[in-house]
């Protein structure tokens, strides 16, 4: 939701903003600007649309020359997507420029005082008043004008600025937002995701809540909200930059399907060592997961979907009574939690903003919280006391695919680990079920071999305006997740219900060629899912069903089936959402949609 993006450096700073603009597309957004200062020139180029709109008008960066300048891709809060709307935003007086992610909660007021002290202005957004503040609070020196400003934001920012008194300098300040600087050899960066930074360098600082910074070509210092120095840790990214490009795919999500096996063996295999689980640096207290009463599962989208597929499985091996939260509903409601519960936050960026003010809430009363995240310095693997990196590499597509999966195997992982602690499982069966999560990589290369007919099934399923997805217990929350893809990309109306609940309302729905995909994984609930299959049959429906390679029985009662390799029930989420995933993105390529980008949605919603 949203993208910022600086260089100050040696080279054109133009070129530089808008290949890091163009990486930053897939968090979603609407409009695009770059400011670039060219000694005491300061130029602001911005566009409603594309980055390619940008580029065009800018001449690929050659008509904005300068060494130093901030970029920005706009997600529309306040205002619509308009070029005057669109950042940069510049100050009366022509000396600055801010780029912003996030929401000014406390804008309305700011604005209306900043009128009346005479400053003019030109958008509907809320980050305007920002840059009239730093106007107003500066005089010569801008770590002061800095501090004075945030100290009257309320909400959560992400900032860059630039000021032609200091056209070889930038300046970033961080509140509840992503924030990366990103260390060269006479040459700096800053952006809102490592995705920008890659092809550029390798060595980073993650700004935390309250700090901000000052970037010039040979240094970056940061500062605390008082303005004195601090130190901070540098990072060293590993994954090559080949990981954030297609590779030869038409679109991000289907590499990122079929890259799944390698994704989830990177989550599993350096935590299982010489037949026992060991969960990276976490340490937990002498005694603790044998003391917990429950465990709470909060999440946002497809990572609480994930969470509902992993919690039948950490009741069954665990004993203990699992509750799976909507992070925004959550931290309104009345749920019990204490210092016996374990609450288990699950982020694929590990900034969406609705988990974060729910996870502090949850700290507040007690609860010990274990994080499962995927971006290493996030606010979320900050914030917890325990934090388990999904290792999945970047993933670039909107719409989740191995992020998804990887946190299910995070899951299962952990769901093993504390029931070993717990001594609610045998050896025996300890090995047995840790033997199956070693085989998770192999099952989802199986289940995408044999997923070869669904670009023909796409075709036949791709016209309709609706379908619903069914299913039972270990089903029905795969489901969730399968609807869940079919309706981000492909626009389609696409609902998963519990199959048991047919007959109470939804039934009502199905009429003829009505497409309906069953899952039916779950051996011991075959029988009644069945049932429900040939209920809407009965009324008309097309039914996909999606079941393991074993039962063949379901081909006499379905119109079409896909088979994805037997496993055990616990862990049979992670296999069959593949083909969901597939269909999803054929069917979404048949209708032509920007299957990468889909309409309104963003990648990181660091927003409420």
């Amino acid at each position: 939701m949203c993208g910022i993006v600086g260089y100050t450096g040696m080279q054109d700073a133009a070129p530089i903003l808008l290949e890091g603009l163009k990486k930053l597309e897939y968090r979603g957004y609407d409009s695009a600007g770059i400011a670039v200062t060219d000694g005491g020139k300061l130029s602001v180029t911005k566009v409603s649309g594309r980055i390619a709109g940008l580029c065009e008008k800018v001449s690929n960066g050659n008509a904005c020359p300068g060494l130093t300048g901030i970029g920005h891709t706009r997600w529309a809060t306040h205002g619509a997507p308009t070029d005057t709307n669109a950042h940069p935003h510049r100050s009366n007086d022509g000396k600055f420029a801010v780029v912003h992610n996030g929401i000014i909660e406390n804008y309305a007021v700011l604005r209306q005082e900043l009128i009346e002290r005479g400053y003019k202005f030109e958008s509907e957004t809320d980050t305007e008043v920002v840059v009239h503040l730093i106007e107003m609070y500066y005089s010569g020196d801008m770590k002061k004008a800095i501090i004075k400003t945030v100290s009257r934001l309320r909400g959560s920012y992400a900032l860059g600025v630039v000021c032609t008194d200091c056209p070889d300098k930038i300046y970033v300040a961080r509140e509840q937002s992503p924030l990366i600087l990103g260390l060269g050899i006479g040459e700096n960066y800053f952006a809102s995701d490592i995705t920008a930074l890659i092809a550029y360098s390798r060595n980073v600082i993650y700004m935390d809540d309250g700090e901000f910074a000052e970037i010039s070509k040979d240094e970056i210092n940061v500062f605390n909200p008082q303005g004195k120095t601090i130190q901070k840790e540098i990072s060293h990214i590993n994954w090559d930059v080949s990981a954030a490009e297609k590779g030869g795919f038409d679109h991000f999500m289907l590499k990122e399907i079929i890259e799944q096996p390698n994704a989830v063996t990177a989550t599993i295999a350096p935590r299982i060592k010489n037949g026992h689980i060991e969960l990276d640096d976490i340490q937990f207290e002498e005694g603790y997961l044998e003391n917990i009463s429950k465990i709470i599962i909060t999440a946002c989208g497809s990572a609480y979907y994930a969470g509902c597929a992993a919690r039948y499985a950490i009741e069954q091996l665990t004993g203990l009574p699992v509750q799976t939260e909507l992070a925004s509903e959550l931290r309104y409601g009345n749920a019990f939690y204490d210092e016996k519960t374990l609450i288990i936050i699950i982020s694929q960026s590990g900034e969406t903003a609705d988990t974060i003010a729910a996870m502090k809430e949850c700290k507040k009363r007690g609860s010990k919280t274990l994080a499962i995240v995927n971006v290493v310095g996030s606010a979320i693997a900050k914030l917890a006391d325990y934090t388990l990196y999904t290792w999945a590499g970047p993933e670039i597509a909107v719409a989740t695919t191995k992020g998804y999966t990887t946190q299910l195997a995070a899951l299962f992982l952990f769901a093993l680990y504390a029931a070993q602690k717990r001594n609610t499982v045998s050896q025996s069966k300890y090995s047995l079920l840790l033997s199956t999560i070693k085989s998770l990589p192999g099952k989802i290369q199986e289940a995408l071999d044999m997923s070869q007919s669904i670009p023909k099934l796409a075709k036949k399923y791709c016209k309709t305006d609706s379908m619903f997805f069914i299913g039972r217990n270990t089903d029905y929350a795969a489901s969730l997740e399968g609807a869940l893809k079919m309706k981000e990309i492909s626009y389609i109306h696409a609902e998963a219900y519990a199959a048991g609940e047919l007959k109470h309302g939804t039934i009502a729905l199905i009429d003829e060629h009505k497409p309906v995909i069953a899952l039916c994984c779950n051996q011991t609930l075959l029988e009644k899912t069945m049932s429900n299959i040939i209920e809407v049959q009965a009324r008309g429906a097309d039914v996909l069903a999606v079941t393991s390679a074993d039962n063949q029985q379901i081909v006499s009662i379905s119109d079409d089936v896909l088979f994805v390799p037997k496993i055990d029930t616990v862990f049979s989420a992670i296999v069959e959402i593949i083909p969901l995933q597939l269909m999803a993105y054929y069917v979404a390529k048949e209708n032509g949609c920007d299957i990468d980008k889909p309409k309104n949605l963003a990648k990181s919603v660091t927003v409420e």
